[in-house]
């Protein structure tokens, strides 16, 4: 159990998307939830991303997974980073939920690195929002100031940018964290063997949302309304303002209709970018096998990573699960807020919620899918 030692009120009001900061002794006695082998381990399979950056002179060369070992790479001056260990490692969950004071939409994944002395990715701006938290070893991490900032080398496609005069200068130790908002320039640089963990947040850009709006209208062949006028420009060669404010506005249209946007919102908000380690079983369980296995003390749990969604006034009753609707229209909100929030349910709790017909199914379906997994009660 990772509690945070932070005052989250204080912290979404003075800082949250608005300045970085470093908070000291955040995790008091943290203890790594993966160590530096398993997390080899994990870099070793084909359907988990991973790269090892090499800290050369002046330059970053990036290596992609998977790898079958590192000797190549020496003692210092390379790191190993596995995007979505919260996926694959289901020991890393805790950590991850000790940040849910924030939306699960826009949680992303859990990144870990391995680091040896002088390894680093180099300076570089995110489009998210980022919690760093040290495990063993040191960084020293820097962070400029949200200002414009030239591509490395001035080169435009560099993911790197020049170096910068930091606001923040501070050697992280172990139960340490940084948070990072969008934009701001930042550079670690590992003074020992180190492991630390970044707990990313997205938000959709907008070719995100018009993608998925031009995917939903299509499919549904929908959005054919087209637009009309009620005076011409006097010259033939001109798109007056008035019409190019009237097209523009049939999107804006869609972006004020509930019964438009809350299907792509939910889908889209409820996916994930990395591969979730899906557990179906050999068999499907049938409702006799899945009330057995709850009476026996059975527990049930989400897989890694998984996100399960409601919308707040939604016009339908339903849950929005890894990209998918799930219809529940006889299923109270109280239960719909439970399946949502939680991501275990002991035998108790699962016995309850299956004593609702509708939910019972949806259980049955999801853990026939992989989705959600039986587990030992201690374990939910």
């Amino acid at each position: 159990m990772y509690k945070l030692n932070l005052d989250i009120a204080q912290f979404l009001k003075d800082y949250w998307q608005q300045k970085p900061v470093v908070i000291k002794g955040a995790f008091p006695h943290f203890e790594d939830p993966i160590s530096a082998d398993e997390l080899a381990g994990l870099a070793c399979e084909e359907e988990i991303t991973s790269r090892i950056v090499v800290t050369q002179k002046d330059n970053w060369e990036v290596i992609q997974g998977p790898f079958e070992d590192y000797d190549n790479y020496g003692e210092t001056h390379w790191q190993l980073l596995v995007q979505a260990v919260n996926h694959w490692y289901p020991d890393s969950q805790p950590l991850v939920e000790a940040f849910r004071f924030l939306p699960d939409w826009r949680f992303d994944d859990l990144m870990v690195s391995f680091a040896t002395p002088n390894g680093g990715v180099g300076p570089h701006i995110d489009n998210y929002d980022v919690f760093i938290i040290q495990g063993e070893g040191q960084r020293r991490w820097t962070v400029g100031d949200n200002t414009p900032q030239q591509c490395r080398g001035g080169n435009p496609n560099s993911p790197l940018v020049e170096d910068f005069d930091p606001i923040i200068d501070m050697v992280l130790e172990k139960g340490d964290m940084l948070y990072i908002p969008p934009g701001f320039p930042h550079c670690g640089e590992t003074l020992t063997l180190a492991l630390s963990y970044s707990i990313g947040y997205r938000a959709p850009s907008q070719q995100e949302l018009v993608s998925e709006v031009a995917d939903y209208l299509l499919d549904k062949n929908l959005g054919q309304q087209r637009f009309t006028s009620a005076s011409e420009p006097t010259n033939p060669g001109i798109i007056s303002q008035d019409h190019q404010l009237g097209i523009m506005s049939l999107l804006s249209q869609l972006a004020q209709d509930p019964a438009s946007y809350q299907v792509v919102l939910g889908k889209l908000l409820s996916q994930n970018r990395f591969e979730l380690d899906i557990c179906e079983g050999e068999e499907a369980y049938s409702i006799d096998d899945l009330q057995d296995a709850f009476e026996q003390g059975a527990g049930v749990n989400r897989i890694g990573g998984l996100k399960v969604l409601r919308l707040e006034k939604d016009a339908q009753s339903r849950l929005f699960i890894n990209g998918e609707i799930y219809d529940l229209p006889n299923t109270p909100e109280t239960m719909l807020a439970q399946l949502s929030d939680h991501v275990s349910f002991d035998c108790e709790t699962a016995l309850a919620l299956c004593e609702h017909a509708e939910v019972q199914q949806l259980l049955l379906a999801l853990i026939n899918q992989g989705l959600y997994y039986l587990s030992d009660e201690e374990e939910a």
